[in-house]
């Protein structure tokens, strides 16, 4: 298993601990500081807008939902995928007047975690399904093609330290956007590639199954029924 130290500090900060061998990026939420075993950029480092509005999620969460961008495309070094990152934010906050980039990641073609909102912020990725999930979308069109190695064994990475720092339960299922959406998301050859990744639930198969979720609070199960129908 991989392990994540937490370490206690007094004061909070963000920076990179530089160790041989690996990257070391150390995050700190209410003066807990996180390590992690792989490139984290954070908000800052993209140059994040500020969120108009903030809503806590309430965590662990019990599903995590994989994305793909589709457009901007794959990005294979830092600024590329730094200028992606901040695209998505401007076409969700301006496009769609949302308050801030909808997914909790972003993970690059380059092997690094880009902070969107984060664990502890309730994601706009997947609709009936936020307040239940954390949502990480892989940059990049993979409807025909699998993510590099790298971004694929990040983002599995980036789910076990969700795990080990208490923001995703244990016994987590692992779902791509599609079982709760009518959308391509995250593209069939990521789709069938997660299939095989731990924690891979085929239930709920479609947002037709959401009404049974158990997980999904009452109140939004009625939003759905006050609809008529599950809304795609």
């Amino acid at each position: 298993m991989i392990m994540f130290p937490v370490i206690v500090l007094s004061c909070a900060f963000a920076s990179v601990v530089a160790m041989p061998g690996i990257y070391n990026i150390v995050e700190s939420v209410d003066n807990e500081v996180h390590t992690y075993n792989f490139p984290f950029v954070t908000r800052e480092e993209w140059q994040a807008r500020t969120p108009r509005k903030t809503t806590p999620l309430n965590t662990p969460v019990p599903f995590v939902v994989i994305h793909h961008s589709y457009i901007p495309a794959a990005c294979y070094d830092k600024e590329k995928c730094c200028g992606a990152m901040r695209h998505m934010q401007d076409y969700h906050m301006d496009d769609h007047g949302w308050w801030d980039i909808g997914y909790h990641f972003g993970v690059g073609s380059d092997g690094a975690a880009y902070e969107g909102r984060g664990w502890e912020t309730l994601g706009a990725h997947s609709l009936h399904f936020n307040s239940v999930s954390i949502g990480i979308c892989l940059i990049g069109d993979w409807r025909f093609e699998l993510p590099p190695v790298e971004q694929r064994k990040t983002t599995m990475a980036l789910i076990a330290a969700g795990v080990e720092l208490g923001f995703i339960k244990p016994d987590y299922k692992l779902i791509g956007h599609r079982q709760v959406r009518a959308t391509e998301c995250p593209g069939d050859a990521l789709f069938n590639d997660i299939k095989t990744w731990d924690h891979f639930s085929p239930y709920p198969h479609s947002h037709h199954d959401l009404l049974d979720v158990e997980e999904i609070p009452d109140s939004v199960k009625e939003l759905i029924r006050g609809n008529g129908t599950v809304p795609v």
